[in-house]
């Protein structure tokens, strides 16, 4: 039997005026995963234990099967295991975004105009690298990732300090959204200094003579220690792989004990290499994996920039991805394949909640004679299916 998750991250929305009252996921046109609904089983699972942050990290943990409660860190130590940085016993890790704040002299009065300026990774590094040089000291370093993702360590840094994701801020004023508690005083300088050198670094400058957005400032939030996971091959018995374009999420798996495969074209956006990371899929089920995790990032970025034409594109193409998929998969005998959003994004705040995803799960050669002829979040509701956490669906899907 092979086992593929094929998950649209942020899919799941709400009901917007300018659909006629649908969601994005019911206003796309998406055949291939009403034929998993009306062919296979259909319901809701709660992917973010209450307490803990609606975030992809805490909400691919949970689909990957681990608790969080009992194992989540904080994203930024994910990362960091993804970017092959070794994280000592007392180091802290903390996401680095490259951010746009608006040009207000004073730093408490900017406002956070872009969470994540669509920057080429060779731009970033150049401006990492300069930050890097003007910056770190001997327990502080920054390390370059992709595009506006990037790290940065602190040796024996503060672990109780209260930060804020920046796209959970998008639009508005920073002040309040500075960090507070533990070591907020170093970490407010770091943030205030690049403030002073990004601007006007040759990169930005070349990007506002292009009329793209500059990358002015970090933003630091997301600390953590390195986790510690059992492996996935433990807890389920199946060799595995995963392919995103996210560290957060190839973090996850590698700490998990699955391969993290890498695709040419693969951003984590609306861009992205989507039949790209079909093919190399297909092609780990091929040379013996038996499980596979596909995560697409560009539903949930449409979603935080309140794009939605882009919302409802990105949807469309995950649904082209299913497509590939279940074509590819006829040359296997059994397979069976799970659909879903890690969390919901609505494109009215700009950011995650907590509500209970839909997910459907289809087996070939299985009939379920389903009722239900639509993969979306009201379908999904009608279903008497409910699992109260990730992991429970995990074992819903693998051994069910």
């Amino acid at each position: 039997m092979k086992y593929i998750i094929l998950l649209g991250d942020g899919m799941a929305d709400e009901q917007i005026s300018e659909l006629g009252g649908m969601t994005p996921l019911q206003a796309a046109v998406t055949p291939n995963m009403d034929y998993l609904a009306a062919n296979g089983v259909i319901g809701t699972a709660r992917t973010i234990p209450e307490g803990l942050p609606p975030g992809s990290d805490v909400a691919n943990l949970s689909v990957m099967g681990y608790d969080p409660r009992q194992y989540y860190t904080g994203r930024s130590p994910l990362e960091a295991v993804s970017m092959g940085v070794n994280l000592g016993e007392n180091d802290v890790a903390f996401r680095c975004n490259l951010v746009t704040l608006s040009d207000n002299i004073k730093y408490e009065e900017k406002v956070m105009i872009d969470y994540g300026t669509e920057i080429s990774t060779p731009e970033a590094k150049e401006l990492m690298e300069e930050t890097e040089q003007r910056l770190s000291n001997d327990i502080i370093h920054f390390y370059p990732g992709v595009s506006y993702r990037h790290l940065l360590v602190w040796r024996g840094g503060p672990e109780r300090s209260d930060l804020t994701a920046p796209h959970d801020i998008s639009g508005r004023l920073i002040a309040e959204y500075l960090p507070k508690g533990e070591g907020y005083e170093t970490l407010i300088c770091l943030m205030k200094e690049s403030n002073k050198f990004l601007p006007v670094h040759p990169v930005n400058l070349k990007r506002i003579r292009k009329g793209l957005r500059p990358a002015t400032s970090i933003w630091l939030w997301g600390q953590g220690k390195k986790p510690a996971l059992p492996k996935f091959t433990d807890k389920y018995r199946l060799t595995g792989s995963v392919i995103s374009a996210v560290d957060v999420i190839k973090g996850i798996g590698i700490c998990a004990g699955l391969e993290a495969v890498e695709v040419e074209g693969a951003t984590g956006d609306i861009h992205t290499n989507f039949r790209g990371k079909v093919m190399a899929a297909l092609e780990e089920l091929r040379e013996g994996k038996d499980f596979v995790y596909i995560h697409v990032e560009a539903p949930d970025e449409a979603g935080h920039r309140g794009e939605l034409a882009n919302k409802v594109k990105a949807i469309e193409e995950v649904d082209k991805m299913l497509a590939e998929l279940l074509k590819g998969l006829n040359q296997f005998k059994d397979y069976k394949i799970m659909l879903l959003p890690d969390h919901h994004t609505p494109i009215s705040i700009r950011t995650h909640s907590s509500n209970p995803v839909p997910f459907v799960i289809y087996a070939n050669g299985v009939n379920t004679n389903s009722k239900i002829t639509a993969y979306n979040e009201e379908a999904a509701i009608k279903s008497d299916l409910f699992l109260a956490t990730g992991p429970e669906l995990m074992d819903y899907f693998i051994r069910g």
